[in-house]
C-alpha cells in the first residue's frame, strides 16, 4: 500500500533521512522505531506531504504522491495522527471529529463516521460537548486518532501514540490500534518502546541517525542483534 524508496530529507543544511526504504502493505500494523532525533517523524510528514523531500520516491496504492499538496494526499486515503494530539483546545470534542472530515469524500459519511468513533471510545461520547482542552491526556489522544479515522482513511499514521500517558492508557490504546487494524485500515505508527510496539505490529523498521539499520517481521526485529543489545540490554 506504500512503498518509501530512497527517500532523502533536508532540513536547510542539515540531512536527517539517508535513503531510507520501507513498505507497508494492505492490512499490516507496522512499527517505526528508533531513538530521539532519528527521524522517523519526517518519514510520516514527508508522505502526508508535510515536509518536501530532496530525493526519493514515495507511492500509495501504486501511485506517486511525493509533490502532491497534503489536502490531496489526504483525499487519496491517508491519515496522519500528529505527535502531542494537537486537538483544537477549545472547541468541544464533537467539534474536533468533525473537523476531520473536512474533504469531499468523507463530509457525506459524518455521522456514520462519528458514530464509529464513539463506538471505538465510548469516553468521547460522553465528552462529546466538553472543551477539548479540559480531557486528560489519554482521552485527548484518543480524540487525536478518532479525528484521524473521520476522513475514512484506508491507511492510518500515528506519531507516538504512547507519548507521556499513564500504563491503564496505554494498554486501552493498544487494543484500539489493534481493533483499527483488524477493521481493515493499514496503520504505520511511531513509537521508541521496542517491545510494547512489536506486541501489536506484524513487522517493524529501526532507525538510527536517519538511516535504516533494522527491518522485518516483529519475531525477527524484537531477535535482532541490535535491537537485543541496544533497546532490551540483553
Amino acid at each position: 500500500m506504500l512503498r518509501v524508496q530512497n527517500l532523502q530529507v533536508k532540513y536547510g543544511d542539515f540531512q536527517v533521512l539517508w535513503g531510507v526504504s520501507l513498505e507497508v502493505h494492505e492490512g499490516e500494523v507496522v512499527c517505526l522505531l528508533g531513538p530521539n532525533g532519528a527521524g522517523k517523524s519526517t518519514i510520516i510528514n514527508a508522505v502526508s506531504g508535510l515536509v518536501r523531500p530532496l530525493a526519493g520516491c514515495l507511492e500509495f496504492c501504486g501511485e506517486r504522491i511525493d509533490g502532491l499538496p497534503t489536502h490531496e494526499i489526504v483525499t487519496r486515503g491517508i491519515s496522519h495522527v500528529l505527535e502531542r494530539r494537537r486537538v483544537f483546545p477549545y472547541l468541544t470534542v464533537e467539534k474536533n471529529l468533525l473537523l476531520g472530515s473536512y474533504q469531499v469524500r468523507a463530509r457525506p459519511h459524518r455521522e456514520g463516521s462519528l458514530s464509529r468513533v464513539f463506538s471505538l471510545f465510548p469516553v468521547l461520547r460522553q465528552r462529546r460537548n466538553q472543551l477539548a482542552h479540559s480531557l486528560s491526556g489519554g482521552e485527548q489522544q484518543m480524540l487525536a486518532i478518532g479525528r484521524g479515522l473521520m476522513s475514512r482513511p484506508k491507511f492510518l499514521m500515528i506519531d507516538e501514540p504512547f507519548l507521556g500517558l499513564a500504563p491503564l492508557v496505554v494498554t486501552e490504546i493498544l487494543k484500539i490500534i489493534t481493533q483499527i487494524g483488524a477493521a481493515g485500515i493499514t496503520v504505520l505508527f511511531i513509537e521508541q518502546n521496542v517491545q510494547l510496539a512489536l506486541s501489536v505490529s506484524h513487522r517493524g523498521y529501526v532507525l538510527e541517525s536517519g538511516r535504516m539499520v533494522v527491518s522485518g517481521s516483529a519475531k525477527e526485529v524484537l531477535e535482532s542483534a541490535l535491537v537485543r543489545k541496544v533497546y532490551l540490554g540483553i
